[in-house]
C-alpha cells in the first residue's frame, strides 16, 4: 500500500469509529475553556480594578493577544489531528499573535522614557504569572491532548506544542483578568515564557501518548 493510501486509510478509519472528529473538538475545546474558567476562579479571580482596567487600551490589548494565540493555535491543532493535514499553510496564523504583540513593544517604546523599559518589563507579577497560567493551562492541555488521541496526527510533538499553545492562550486569556501588569514588554516576556512551558509539556506528553 502506498503511503498516501495508508494515511486516507487511517483517517476514513479515525472517522468511522465514536464520535466525529469535529464534534470530537467542539466538546474538547468548550471543555478546555470551562476548565480553565473554574480553576481561575478557584485560585485567583479578577483584579479589584478591572472596572477601571478596561477602560484602558493596554489591559484590553492584552486579550486581543491572548485571544488571537488561542484561536489560532486551536485552528491549526484541529488540522495537525488529521494525518492527511497540510499544516504548512496554516502555520503562518500563529504568528499573528506575536506581530500584535511586537507592534504594541515598537509603539509603547517610542512613548516611553527609556528609563522605565525596564520597570515595565520586571512588573510586580512575573512570579504569579509563570506560576498560574500553567496551572490554568494544564486541564485544558489534557483535554486537547485526549482530543489529539481521537485523531491520528503524523506529527505528534508538533501538534502536541500546538495543545500547548492553545491551552496557553486560553490560560493566558484569563489571567489576563487578574494580572495588574499591562504593558506589552511584560507580556511579551512573562507571558511567553509561561506558554512556551505549556508548549513544551504539550510536545513531551503527545510524543508518548499520542503516536500511532
Amino acid at each position: 500500500m502506498e503511503t498516501q493510501e495508508l494515511i486516507k486509510a487511517l483517517a476514513a478509519d479515525a472517522r468511522r469509529h465514536g464520535m466525529s472528529m469535529a464534534f470530537a473538538w467542539s466538546v474538547a475545546g468548550f471543555a478546555a475553556i470551562a476548565v480553565a474558567a473554574i480553576v481561575f476562579f478557584l485560585m485567583l479571580g479578577a483584579r479589584t480594578d478591572i472596572a477601571v482596567a478596561a477602560q484602558t487600551g493596554r489591559f484590553l490589548f492584552k486579550f486581543i493577544v491572548t485571544i488571537a494565540l488561542a484561536v489560532s493555535a486551536f485552528a491549526l491543532l484541529h488540522v495537525l489531528a488529521r494525518p492527511e493535514a497540510e499544516a504548512r499553510r496554516m502555520l503562518p496564523r500563529l504568528a499573528v499573535a506575536p506581530a500584535l504583540l511586537l507592534a504594541a513593544i515598537v509603539a509603547e517604546l517610542a512613548v516611553t522614557p527609556p528609563d522605565t523599559w525596564t520597570a515595565r518589563l520586571v512588573g510586580t507579577n512575573s512570579l504569579v504569572c509563570l506560576t498560574f497560567i500553567p496551572l490554568i493551562g494544564i486541564g485544558p492541555l489534557a483535554l486537547l491532548l485526549a482530543g489529539l488521541r481521537h485523531g491520528a496526527p503524523s506529527h505528534p510533538a508538533l501538534a502536541g506544542a500546538v495543545a500547548g499553545l492553545t491551552a496557553g492562550g486560553i490560560a493566558a486569556t484569563f489571567y489576563a483578568a487578574h494580572c495588574t501588569d499591562d504593558s506589552p514588554l511584560f507580556v511579551a516576556t512573562w507571558y511567553t515564557i509561561a506558554v512556551a512551558m505549556l508548549a513544551l509539556v504539550g510536545a513531551l506528553a503527545a510524543h508518548r501518548i499520542v503516536r500511532w
